[in-house]
């Protein structure tokens, strides 16, 4: 393996006599073929060379995350490093760190970290149980909860405290000195939000004094503070604009733009599209939603075909892999990231909106719909929202319309 990465005899030579050249030859092979570069193989094959001599491992070595970490530390290169981006110490340290962990995991000999330790780690996975099983909330909704709930856990322990005596001083103490921190409204209320939840659980299993629950306030938010403003319509347009070029890049961005757009879909829900949700003897697209668990049917508007056609047969890489979305580069893998897709260009063109996600395309859309005279239900039902409740809100940001309310003659009704 190492002849077909280096051209110079004494680096062959160099990486055949070093340590643990059969584990790292089939490290680098696992490497290529997962479809890296040459140029990138070079470059891995440099690093996991200095990683293997620096870890001083043996046959019957397993290191931890904290271990690594601290060799990587006390390491410094002093050679040139392989590429010209890493001129600094500081990134060729992380890249020492990222190929040590990566190359130990696939050896398995990479300890796990170990599973967060806290003398109520039982009740965090007991209510994550039930919010998954008893209320069928999201992962990610979940996810945010427990992190919040952690945290705080994680707190009240250093303090000494105990949960059963917990008062509710004690809560409004963590919220202020989470706003004392620059944390937004936003989050506080985030915060309070989850810890809301979770000692309602708790007091339903007698975890805790009762009443603490519904005592939990967090700081006032606005009705209309967080109405969801996305860019105009002919922005959008702008937008697309930028994507009508013959770079890959360009093309992927291009269909992930018009999907965004067009159907209002949420970033994960583009994120998580397969190749069978694209049914093309029936025209139609199949979108998982991330929320409700349940799969929409919409109609694949021409537009919408032509772009990921062409993505698909002129940029997609030929893989296994049957998420839409990809990288363009070696090792080919889902895309997990969106925001630059939408945040760099919108940046680049110069429109600002509050926050230039893939989001902000979402809002676009229900405000389009709602400018082009469709109902509230049906704007809802073509988002995907659960309740009109949550599509009611974009009634207040169609300005045309409240412009015409405020013009209606009544006549000699007042």
């Amino acid at each position: 393996m190492f002849e077909a990465i280096f051209t110079r005899r004494c680096a062959i030579v160099r990486h055949e006599r070093g340590p643990m050249a059969a584990e790292r030859c089939r490290y680098l092979i696992h490497l290529k073929e997962r479809g890296l570069s040459k140029k990138t193989l070079y470059e891995r094959a440099e690093y996991v060379f200095w990683v293997a001599r620096r870890l001083k491992l043996t046959p019957d070595t397993h290191l931890s995350l904290n271990q690594i970490n601290a060799v990587t530390k006390r390491w410094t290169c002093r050679r040139r490093p392989p590429h010209g981006r890493a001129k600094q110490s500081v990134w060729t340290r992380e890249v020492f760190r990222i190929v040590a962990r990566d190359w130990l995991r696939f050896m398995n000999r990479l300890i796990p970290p170990a599973p967060w330790s806290n003398p109520y780690a039982a009740f965090v996975q007991e209510f994550s149980d039930y919010m998954q099983n008893g209320r069928g909330l999201s992962e990610r909704t979940i996810g945010n909860r427990c992190w919040f709930v952690r945290k705080f856990l994680d707190r009240i322990v250093k303090g000494g405290q105990k949960f059963s005596t917990l008062k509710l001083k004690h809560i409004d103490e963590v919220l202020a000195w989470q706003g004392s921190q620059g944390y937004t409204r936003i989050a506080v209320s985030s915060y309070a939000r989850a810890l809301r939840a979770f000692f309602k659980y708790c007091e339903s299993r007698g975890w805790c004094r009762p009443g603490i629950a519904t005592a939990i306030a967090g700081p006032r938010l606005y009705r209309d503070e967080g109405l969801p403003v996305g860019p105009l319509w002919s922005e959008v347009r702008k937008l697309l604009a930028t994507t009508g070029t013959n770079r890959p890049v360009d093309i992927r961005d291009r269909a992930i733009l018009i999907l965004l757009a067009t159907y209002g879909l949420r970033a994960g829900e583009v994120r998580t599209l397969q190749l069978d949700d694209l049914d093309w003897d029936q025209e139609r697209i199949v979108v998982r939603r991330s929320k409700q668990h349940c799969a929409h049917v919409y109609p694949l508007v021409r537009s919408v075909s032509e772009a990921i056609l062409r993505y698909l047969k002129e940029v997609r890489p030929r893989v296994s892999e049957r998420t839409v979305f990809l990288t363009l580069v070696p090792p080919y893998r889902p895309l997990t990231n969106l925001w630059p897709v939408v945040g760099e260009r919108l940046r680049k063109l110069g429109i600002v909106v509050p926050h230039p996600g893939p989001h902000c395309l979402r809002h676009a859309c229900a405000a389009r719909l709602l400018a082009k005279g469709f109902s509230l239900k049906e704007i809802c039902d073509h988002l995907g929202h659960r309740s009109m409740e949550t599509t009611r809100i974009y009634a207040k940001v169609d300005l045309l319309a409240l412009r015409r309310v405020a013009r209606f003659d009544l006549g000699g009704v007042l």
